[in-house]
């Protein structure tokens, strides 16, 4: 079997806060409708879609209760330690969770955040990556 792309769906509770969420970080828009709104992430144009919960309850009748637990955490590159911090003070400026302040980790750096419905990313610099 031969598998052409891969992205991901999520379950929200607002679409419109959802948009304005990731739209005011900078990810490009993959459209929208009345069930879900879908970006790109990263240069290879990873796509998620975030769909309203009750949407992909009618497929998937186990959705994760974040407020216990993660689902997933995706990781998003940084070119270096600076962009790792610009990404935090725009988390926080958009309303993201910090729940990983920017720290060293190894020979590298990060932070992690949550977005409004709780789906965790980390922002990551690694040297040579």
């Amino acid at each position: 079997m031969e598998t052409k792309q891969i992205w991901a769906n999520l379950a929200v509770k607002d679409l419109e806060r959802t948009t304005k969420f990731y739209t005011a970080l900078g990810f490009k828009s993959n459209g929208n409708s009345k069930e879900l709104t879908s970006f790109f992430f990263g240069d290879s144009n990873f796509v998620i879609h975030f769909f309203i919960r009750e949407q992909l309850e009618k497929f998937m009748p186990e959705i994760a209760d974040l407020s216990k637990g993660n689902e997933i955490i995706f990781s998003l590159s940084a070119k270096n330690k600076e962009e790792v911090d610009n990404w935090a003070e725009a988390v926080r400026k958009v309303g993201g969770t910090i729940f990983l302040e920017p720290t060293k980790y190894e020979q590298g750096y990060t932070f992690g955040f949550s977005d409004p419905d709780g789906h965790k990313f980390n922002v990551l610099y690694w040297p040579g990556m």
